[in-house]
């Protein structure tokens, strides 16, 4: 799993869906580039009694990847589930971004997916068996109301990078799915978005009111759709950009 940590305290959407898969039985690779974030989410499910593994990856980078994947299956001989969660939003648009900042937002959301697929789906054909889960966001389809262009640019892509896979491998055993996730309440909006409000309050409140449900959703909404994607109970269902947003993006306005 990558991006399994969390960062900042409470529980991101990559540490509740590790710790999830785990309390379902399998033994969950926690890869993050962050090694303490990564070593604290592996810790909860070894502390639960379940299995894990913590590994420092930086995504980005195909030989790093390439390295870990390798090392996950010298280790355990294959990998069922492939669930890439990292993802950033950089504020701001044409006139104000930089080209690197550009250029980094679409590594971080699209080019990691591509990375992980890349070395992943070797082993799976191989077994002609393998679910992926790319995390999108509800911006890959609609305006959220923040200025990041660089952000719904990139998650589109995931969108239809993750459409283009299933169809290729639908006949080789492999489904391919995404998770949209709505207006969430994880450490990471304290991190990339609570700049646009006057206070972590008013950020919080104004995201609740403006979900349908009038709250939030949390990590776990997102952890247990993950969860039920890579199940066989989903087994024919591939190419699906699943929304878990309270019904935001059911409404016109």
């Amino acid at each position: 799993m990558f991006g399994a940590g969390s960062v900042g305290p409470g529980w991101g959407n990559g540490k509740a869906t590790a710790v999830l898969f785990a309390r379902e039985g399998a033994h969950v690779a926690c890869v993050d580039v962050n090694e303490a974030a990564a070593r604290e989410t592996a810790d909860i499910i070894a502390k639960e009694g379940g299995r894990a593994s913590a590994h420092v990856c930086d995504a980005t980078n195909s030989a790093a990847v390439a390295a870990l994947v390798q090392e996950v299956i010298s280790a355990h001989g294959r990998i069922d589930v492939l669930h890439n969660n990292v993802g950033y939003a950089s504020m701001g648009g044409p006139i104000e971004l930089d080209e690197a900042t550009w250029q980094r937002s679409l590594d971080l959301n699209v080019t990691t997916c591509f990375l992980a697929a890349k070395h992943v789906l070797p082993h799976m054909l191989a077994r002609k068996s393998g679910a992926i889960i790319n995390v999108s966001s509800v911006a890959a389809i609609r305006y959220t109301g923040y200025p990041y262009p660089a952000y719904y640019a990139a998650k589109a892509a995931v969108n239809n990078f993750t459409m283009g896979l299933a169809l290729q491998y639908a006949r080789d055993g492999i489904r391919v799915n995404a998770i949209m996730p709505g207006l969430m309440n994880t450490p990471l909006i304290h991190q990339q978005i609570s700049g646009q409000y006057a206070s972590a309050d008013e950020m919080v409140a104004a995201r609740d009111a403006a979900s349908p449900t009038g709250k939030m959703g949390t990590a776990w909404d997102i952890a247990h759709a993950a969860l039920f994607l890579a199940s066989d109970e989903a087994g024919y269902i591939t190419g699906v950009a699943l929304a878990v947003d309270g019904g935001l993006t059911c409404r016109a306005a």
